[in-house]
Order: structure tokens, then C-alpha cells, then sequence
């Protein structure tokens, strides 16, 4: 990856077994400690930065905004904030980084809030070694096993939940977690603890200062614009963006609409028209699964070389922390469809209510299990374990049942890869992950974290945002959208509304990505796409950081075996 943060607990000696160190922009040493970073930024304010000194060493890695005390050298300030705070010191970092820090012969790694950066690490070398990409970590293990159980959660949800990765070495630092030479635990930043505010105009304003925060990038701006609420958001709020992109037909309503946002804001377009680039995982869009999750969420990944911007934004996650996505909402039956009202259920079940925060299709996957087993439930009943057994970790943090499932949505979110890809390519902001904006999620009561809530907020920002709306909610209320959506699906000549995203199964068959992904396996072709695709994901990562040779029909039928007791030992 262009962009890397690599580490060993050890002297540079132990750090050079496995790297060399002009592959990175600064390496800093200790005896405890060795740690090299790759990143364009480095330097830019706001971006990685490195320090050391006779207090020890600190690298920030990412994107991190320190108090203004110790804007012009954050890895300092931080190192001087941890010798008098200890790991408290974090509390005043903002943003989504990773940070590592010696002092005095200790040393630690320690993630964001949201772990919206991953660290994963292994102790196989005799040595622990940690990083960035989980595709380096994995080939200092010399015999890596794959793990069943996160064979089957990837195969049926798109994702590998909690700490776990494809391989029993491979392990991932805890969310809002940290890790040392021989533990790996958890803070106790991302704890629900509701307030009483004016939740709308408090969001409104706390959304204006983290995007002001991010307004300084270097070079020319752009962003990734949908039809929707987040990024228009965003258009209205960045003078500085010079040009927007929207993945789709040119004829597609979601595209048409983003174009008129963009005019509206004076910005140029650009449509980065759907073809097999759209789909198609290639070499680096599947490294930067980091084999946990799918690939398709990349929609850009193919478009580099018609991307012509230096700092790209986009409002990854805004539905997550911001709208309420993973709450379970009542539900009305109308005309045989169920339609989310405004109110939240008193007791959802919390396995059934994150079926759809994921990647779970139970039709397409009672067609997967059917290869491999004959029980035509068996990909529910694995689901619905999975989810179960991972829930269980969400309530140390909160005795909410609708804070639980926003934790488990936002601690395995699947969507992640679309950001990777970004940071990896361009100077990217994670907005989202401000540290005003988490804080708001985490003292805002699930009923006010709500669609209506957000766009009462940005409507204080922009009272004009609305003026094109999206062309799927042509009001408002949500009922009355989802009664449009009945009617024209039901009418004659009259037009439906598109989905915001081309149609995978006709670019898929389209471009004949059977024969392109799996010529010499004819029994995955009767596959549905989407779990075809997470297939050639898992066999593709591998294949770049192991020697161990895993073909399709492995991986497929991998999860019909029992699961191994270090399985479960090692998820607890």
C-alpha cells in the first residue's frame, strides 16, 4: 500500500528481519520499539507526524488534530501529554489515526475511538510485529491456518466480525482498543452517556467546526457526491471543492441529481460511467479488504486515472453515527411491504434487527449453503450465531438495546474498504470521525438520532440544500416516499424509482466476470454474484500474503465444518 504504518516490539534489528527501511518515509527506534511510516502526508498539518526526543519517541499516523497548543508538532505534544497523562493523553486527540508512543522503556499503540484505522498484529516471528495493511502482517507468519468461522461470516455477511481476520495468526487491536508487546485490551472512549441538548442546532454547529477543521488540505479538492443527504452536506460547506464524481449511467436519476448539486454549487462533474472497472476486484482493491471485508463497497476503485484531485472528501459513516442506521425503527404494514415508521421498537431482537446493517442476503445465501449442506436454514442459524456470540461484546459500553445495535453496526461496519482505498490514493478526510461529532452520537438518545433530526441540523447550514432532492424521497416524510415507491413500481408508465447504485448482477453477467474470476470452476458460477465476488476477495488476499494455496471451492466449502475449539477460544 502507498500508505503504511509498520511496527515491530523490538530493536531495529527485529525490524529489519522483516523490512527494509528506505520503504518508508521515517522509521523511529528504540529498544522496546521499532516503527516505520509511509504516507504522503506526512508533515501536512493535520496529517501524520513523528517525534523523538529524550522523553521518548510518538508517531501519529492518519488523520489527527491535536488542541491548538500543539498544532505546529502533535507528536510532540502528544508524547508530552502521555509522560503526564499516561494513556488518558489520547482523550485530546482527534480524528482517525493510529498513534504509537515509547516512554521510558514502555511502549503502546492505540486507535482512534471508532477504529476507523485497523492494527493488526501477530506474535508468530517470536516477535510481535503490527501495522496497516493485515496483508504485510500476515507474511511474517510462516504457516498461516485459515479460520472457518470468519470464512462463513465473509462468505454470508461480507465482514469478519470483532477481532478476528481469515487466519488464526492474524489478530486485530480491540475497538477504542490498544495494544502493547503482550496485551491487547480496550479504553473507554466510546461509551454511550446521554445528555440533554438541543440535539438538531448542537449538531448543527459541531458538523460546521470538524468540516472547518478539514478545510486546509493541500492541492485540488474533490469529492465523492451521491444524490443523498451526506455529501450534498458537504458541497454546501467546502468552498474549496473544485470537482465532484458520482459512479452511474449518465441517464441514471441518482446521477442526474448529483449533477444538479453540483452545478448548483458551482463545482464541475464528473460521471465515472459503470462498467466492468465498477465491479471488477482488482489486485489492489482486494488488498485493501485487508480480508475482512468485501470489496464491492469501492465503487471508485477502478476510476484513478479520471480522478484529478489531490484531497478528496466524502461523508463515509454520516448515516451511522449521525441518522441512526443499525436502529431498529416499527414497522407498518402496507400494500405487503414493511415500511420503517419514525418511532424505534421497544425490544428489538438484535440478531434479527442487523441482519440488514450487513451484507446478509437469506434467499441468496440459502442458495450458497445448499453447495455445501443440505439443511436449507444452515446460513441463518450461522448468522444468527455469529451475530449473537459478537452482540455480547456491545453491552460493557451501553444498557441500550438501540445504543447496542449502533455499536455493533459501527465496530464491524463493512463499508470501511471505501475509505482504505481513498486514504491509500489521496489526502482523505474522515469526517465522521470527528471527535465533537462521535461525542454527539454517544450523548444523543437513540430517538432524536434520527434522518429528521440530521436534516433540521443542515438546514441551519445551507437553508437552500434541499432544492434538488433525492430522487428516490421526493418528500420528506418517509411514508409518504415509500407510498410513492409502491405506486410507481405498481403503475403502468410510470417510471420506479432507480436504486442509488447500478444493478452488480447486470454488470457482473455483462462483462462475463465468471469466466474473467473463475474459468476453472464451473460450480461457482451458479453462485449469486455478491458472494462470488466476497469468494474471489478471500482467495485474492491470500494469495497475496501467503503461500498456502486456497482455490474457490476451498473457501466455499470451508464454513460446512465444525468449528474448532481455538476457534471459539480465540473470539472470546
Amino acid at each position: 500500500m502507498n500508505k503504511e504504518i509498520f511496527g515491530v516490539f523490538g530493536d531495529r534489528d527485529e525490524f529489519t528481519r522483516f523490512r527494509v527501511e528506505r520503504e518508508f518515509d521515517t522509521v523511529v527506534s528504540n529498544d522496546v520499539a521499532t516503527v516505520g511510516i509511509r504516507d504522503t502526508g506526512l508533515g501536512i498539518p493535520g496529517r501524520s507526524a513523528s517525534y523523538s526526543g529524550d522523553l521518548g519517541s510518538c508517531i501519529i499516523w492518519g488523520e489527527a488534530y491535536p488542541n491548538k497548543r500543539g498544532w505546529s508538532e502533535p507528536a510532540r505534544w502528544l508524547l508530552e501529554q502521555y509522560v503526564e497523562k499516561g494513556r488518558d493523553a489520547i482523550q485530546a486527540l482527534n480524528g482517525s489515526y493510529l498513534a504509537f508512543i515509547e516512554h521510558e522503556g514502555d511502549a503502546v499503540v492505540l486507535t482512534d475511538p471508532i477504529r476507523s484505522w485497523e492494527c493488526f498484529y501477530t506474535d508468530e516471528p517470536g516477535v510481535r510485529v503490527f501495522g496497516s495493511d493485515a496483508a504485510e502482517i500476515a507474511r511474517t507468519i510462516e504457516n498461516p491456518t485459515m479460520r472457518r468461522q470468519s470464512v462463513g461470516e465473509f462468505l454470508h455477511m461480507g465482514v469478519v466480525l470483532g477481532n478476528k481476520t481469515l487466519f488464526h495468526e492474524l489478530h486485530r487491536t480491540p475497538f477504542d482498543g490498544y495494544l502493547t508487546a503482550r496485551e491487547a485490551g480496550e479504553l473507554d472512549r466510546f461509551v454511550y452517556d446521554e445528555q440533554e441538548m438541543d440535539y438538531s442546532s448542537e449538531l448543527a454547529d459541531r458538523m460546521q467546526r470538524a468540516i472547518q477543521r478539514r478545510a486546509r488540505q493541500p492541492g485540488k479538492k474533490g469529492l465523492l457526491l451521491s444524490a443523498g443527504y451526506d455529501s450534498r452536506t458537504l458541497l454546501s460547506q467546502f468552498p474549496e471543492i473544485e470537482h465532484c464524481y458520482t459512479v452511474g449511467m449518465p441517464d441514471a436519476q441518482e446521477v442526474k441529481v448529483a449533477r444538479r448539486l453540483a452545478k448548483q454549487y458551482n463545482v464541475d462533474h464528473t460521471t465515472l460511467v459503470t462498467n466492468d472497472r465498477y465491479i471488477m476486484p482488482g489486485e489492489q482493491k482486494v488488498r485493501d479488504t485487508n480480508g475482512i471485508k468485501e470489496s464491492i463497497h469501492i465503487h471508485h476503485a477502478g476510476y484513478n486515472n479520471e480522478i484529478q484531485v489531490d484531497t478528496m472528501y466524502h461523508g463515509l459513516l454520516f448515516d451511522t453515527l449521525l441518522r441512526g442506521f443499525g436502529q431498529k425503527r416499527s414497522e407498518l404494514k402496507l400494500f405487503g411491504k414493511d415500511i420503517p415508521l419514525k418511532q424505534l421498537e421497544d425490544d428489538p431482537d438484535p440478531v434479527k434487527a442487523s441482519f440488514d446493517n450487513f451484507g446478509y442476503l437469506p434467499d441468496e445465501s440459502r442458495k450458497v449453503a445448499e453447495q455445501y449442506t443440505s439443511d436449507p436454514n444452515a446460513a441463518e442459524a450461522f448468522v444468527s450465531e455469529a451475530i449473537a456470540t459478537e452482540f455480547e461484546r456491545c453491552w460493557k459500553r451501553t444498557d441500550s438495546v438501540q445504543n447496542a445495535l449502533s455499536l455493533f453496526s459501527i465496530s464491524n461496519q463493512p463499508t470501511i474498504p471505501f475509505r482504505t482505498h481513498l486514504a491509500d490514493n489521496y489526502l482523505e478526510s474522515f469526517i465522521a470521525a470527528d471527535t465533537e461529532l462521535l461525542e454527539w452520537h454517544l450523548q444523543t438518545p437513540p430517538k432524536y438520532r434520527t434522518t429528521a433530526t440530521f436534516i433540521r441540523a443542515i438546514k441551519q447550514l445551507d437553508a437552500d440544500l434541499f432544492r434538488h432532492r433525492p430522487p428516490d424521497r421526493p418528500y420528506t416524510s418517509m411514508l409518504l416516499s415509500e407510498m410513492e415507491r409502491f405506486a410507481r413500481r405498481k403503475l403502468p408508465f410510470v417510471r420506479k424509482f432507480e436504486s442509488a447504485w447500478p444493478d452488480r448482477q447486470q454488470v457482473y453477467d455483462r462483462y462475463n466476470l465468471d469466466q474473467r474470476l473463475f474459468p476453472e470452476h464451473e460450480t461457482i458460477h451458479e453462485l449469486p454474484s455478491r458472494h462470488k465476488l466476497r469468494i474471489n476477495d478471500m482467495v485474492g488476499w491470500v494469495a497475496q500474503c501467503s503461500e498456502t494455496a486456497v482455490n474457490p471451492t476451498d473457501v466455499l466449502y470451508m464454513p460446512a465444518e465444525a468449528r474448532r475449539a481455538d476457534d471459539v477460544r480465540s473470539e472470546n
